[in-house]
């Protein structure tokens, strides 16, 4: 915080929020805990040289075009806060913080020499979210706290604005940004797109600001909610409430036993002192004017559910998938994100492919989806039809085989009979060549949540890391030829029990 404020971007006088209570000091912490926060903190500031020369790279290209000073750019500087997804210990692969699986100490500092590299999908742990949301107190999800909120945003276009170096604070948000982009542009708001009616922009243009630093604010109230956290700016003062903190799975209380906090931020800026017990009258003023907002931006009803609301089948979502119980893919399709396909977790299911092997033989992935940090993949290895399921990157079962595939038309089926009810069971798995059972095993665990945040499901091929160490990334297309593949899901009958 002080070299915030020698910065000049926090004001002077201004201070330190207290940390939440599960945060330790970092002198409290044991040497491995030491030992591992350090490394994550090498490989985030690793990643944040890599981020900015990258950036760098932008600018450049748009000044070799002599194009700098006639472009308009903005430089959010964070992704709302920073993030405590990792929880007390940081995560070797982050995806396990969504299908609700904990990784211990031990568990990360098993991988400390890949922490960085391409074998890992790694967070740091909530300390230094805190940490680089100084001088707030939360973080990331947190909405309602600055400290899940606030960014420092640079603006530069030299042909506009007159001022070189200077801060502004009038008080916006992200979704100011577009309608400063269309007053600069001189462009109308768009009211039809293609013959559809678009819901106004209810964002504010902070073109107003650039040369006038001491304009007084025209966004004056802004709601805040995710995961049942709630806050309500308005005309200076902040009320908020801290339903759920990142790392806890379930809210603290009904939202009606919520504690709210009140902070007078134009005087506050760190919100640092709370002051709800000398103004009750003050938040129950915000927290009405909190809920007009929700309703009049369509908030509520309020779901405080949190891992359920990655799986749009649990929670009534809007799906394009919803109610299908049967897809049929073809060869090319590839890096179909787990709302475009098919969803076959917590469900028996089967995958039936019909290809044609040359007399040469074929090898290659047929059907896989996500990759080496939780997936699974059918594919077919020396000849001989294969199904490896990687559940988050923690434990790969293969069912493989004994015999190759003939040349020819072929009919490969895997069947998925799930151990269900329940969320993340295991189940049996059973290849089927032309109607004949070849294999069956057992796989102990399955992710019950999502697979990925970025890789998707791929025909013919295993794009981006390879969900089984049996090919490589890149180099794993199949060799034959695929007719079509279809999975089936929930109902579906499963030939291998008959």
């Amino acid at each position: 915080m002080a070299r915030q404020i020698k910065l000049g971007v926090v004001p002077a006088g201004t201070k330190l929020a207290p940390k939440p209570e599960a945060i330790k000091d970092w002198d409290k912490l044991s040497d491995d805990e030491k030992k591992l926060f350090t490394r994550q903190m090498e490989v985030f500031a690793g990643f944040g040289e890599y981020a900015d020369f990258e950036v760098g790279r932008v600018i450049q290209a748009i000044d070799d075009l002599g194009q700098l000073d006639n472009t308009l750019i903005f430089y959010v500087v964070g992704d709302n806060g920073s993030s405590a997804e990792g929880g007390m210990n940081g995560l070797f692969n982050e995806m396990t913080y969504f299908n609700g699986v904990v990784e211990t100490l031990p568990d990360i500092l098993k991988h400390y020499d890949e922490l960085g590299g391409p074998n890992s999908y790694g967070h740091f742990a909530a300390g230094w979210a805190v940490a680089g949301d100084t001088p707030f107190t939360w973080t990331k999800q947190v909405a309602g706290s600055y400290g899940g909120t606030r960014n420092g945003l640079v603006v530069h276009w030299p042909n506009k604005i007159k001022a070189k170096g200077e801060i502004r604070s009038q008080w916006h948000h992200v979704i100011d940004i577009a309608p400063t982009i269309l007053e600069a542009a001189n462009l109308p708001e768009p009211k039809s797109v293609n013959g559809t009616p678009q819901t106004p922009i209810e964002g504010v243009s902070m073109l107003y600001s650039f040369d006038a630093p001491k304009a007084k604010d025209r966004h004056t109230t802004q709601y805040f909610e995710i995961f049942g956290n709630r806050g309500i700016y308005h005309e200076g003062w902040l009320a908020h409430t801290v339903h759920r903190a990142p790392w806890e799975s379930k809210g603290r209380h009904t939202y009606l036993e919520d504690d709210w906090e009140l902070y007078h931020v134009d005087e506050d800026f760190s919100a640092s002192n709370n002051i709800v017990a000398k103004n009750p009258e003050k938040l129950k003023e915000l927290q009405e004017l909190f809920l007009k907002e929700a309703v009049k931006y369509h908030v509520l009803p309020l779901d405080d559910r949190f891992l359920e609301r990655t799986n749009a089948s649990l929670v009534g979502r809007p799906d394009l998938m919803a109610g299908r119980t049967k897809l049929t893919v073809f060869d090319g399709m590839i890096g179909m994100t787990e709302n475009v396909f098919i969803n076959i977790k917590n469900r028996s299911h089967s995958i039936t492919a019909e290809v044609e092997v040359p007399a040469n033989g074929a090898d290659g992935v047929i059907l896989s989806q996500a990759g080496r940090f939780g997936g699974w993949s059918l594919y077919v290895k020396d000849g001989k039809p294969t199904y490896a399921y990687n559940f988050l990157g923690l434990k790969t079962t293969k069912i493989a085989a004994k015999d190759a595939l003939p040349a020819g038309k072929a009919t490969i089926r895997f069947e998925f009979a799930y151990d269900g009810p329940g969320l993340g069971k295991g189940g049996t798995g059973t290849i089927l060549v032309n109607g004949e059972k070849v294999v069956e095993g057992k796989i102990d665990r399955t992710q019950g949540m999502a697979f990925s945040a970025d890789e998707g499901a791929d025909v013919g091929q295993d794009g981006e890391t390879p969900v089984s160490d049996d090919y490589k990334q890149g180099d794993n297309k199949f060799t034959g030829t695929i007719k079509q593949v279809v999975i089936e899901v929930g109902t579906v009958k499963l030939a291998a029990s008959n």
